[in-house]
């Protein structure tokens, strides 16, 4: 079983295929697992690296804290670890915590961020409060998924559930995006690295509004709104999703060749 040492805990992790480094960051109802529809793709031309955070899957967390910080170490731990000196970044939800983080902290081992129904936990008063307004299931596969993906395609449901249930308890959970805590416009307006966000049109996690905003905050960024799919544009509609994300990898890597 491939782990890191990072931080005082062992950090489950998968790497596969060979070129430039791309890492998926999954979020809070996923794990590893989670991009079992997008590795397989994207190996053919990206080493991908898929890790659990900790507290996750397999990345047991015995004492600790859990959150942004947290985050950011492990993930650059494990690049350390890896030996990758610079990657894109792929994160849904949860996961954006850990990339925006990490992009703002190491910009120049950053080659792309992709933030796939996440804000990133942007502490905006005008995204923290269209979040902290949103009126979301609490049952984790109505949270997640739009109602056409549950009723058209139930196996993959059942499947978003159980990839969900081979998480380990944990208390407290994280809350970065209604805490107003995370990066402020100013924070932002330096930032350079090119960012594409994704969201679903159906998301009540993460509501296009506040997606948008972040779009306004992030320079240069854009944002593609994704009909018919709710909180997991990755799982509900992975052929879209993989297209979108590989042509936005090709135009980076066309304008700057990459080092992995």
């Amino acid at each position: 079983m491939p782990t890191a040492p990072v931080n005082g805990i062992d950090i489950y992790y998968e790497t596969s295929g060979e070129g430039p480094a791309v890492v998926f960051a999954h979020g809070k109802g996923g794990n590893h697992i989670s991009w079992w529809q997008q590795v397989p793709v994207f190996s053919s031309t990206f080493r991908c690296i898929t890790f659990d955070h900790r507290g996750w899957g397999r990345s047991l967390n015995p004492k600790g804290s859990i959150g942004r910080d947290a985050f950011v170490d492990d993930l650059r731990g494990l690049l350390d670890y890896l030996e990758v000196q610079r990657t894109f970044l792929v994160a849904q939800s949860m996961g954006g915590l850990t990339c925006l983080g990490f992009a703002l902290a190491h910009p120049e081992r950053t080659m792309g961020l992709v933030l796939a129904d996440t804000t990133g936990g942007i502490g905006d008063p005008a995204v923290v409060e269209t979040i902290r307004n949103r009126k979301a299931p609490k049952d984790v596969t109505l949270r997640a998924m739009s109602a056409g993906f549950r009723d058209g395609a139930p196996a993959g449901a059942f499947l978003y559930k159980e990839i969900n249930l081979l998480n380990p308890p944990r208390d407290p959970e994280p809350n970065g995006f209604t805490s107003g805590e995370g990066p402020k416009a100013e924070d932002l307006a330096a930032m350079r690295v090119p960012t594409l966000l994704i969201v679903g049109e159906e998301d009540q996690v993460m509501p296009p509004p506040a997606m948008e905003r972040s779009r306004d905050l992030i320079p240069g960024s854009r944002l593609e709104r994704v009909p018919g799919a709710g909180h997991s544009v990755y799982f509900e509609k992975p052929d879209l999703f993989n297209r979108m994300v590989l042509d936005f990898f090709s135009s980076i890597l066309e304008s700057s060749p990459a080092t992995p």
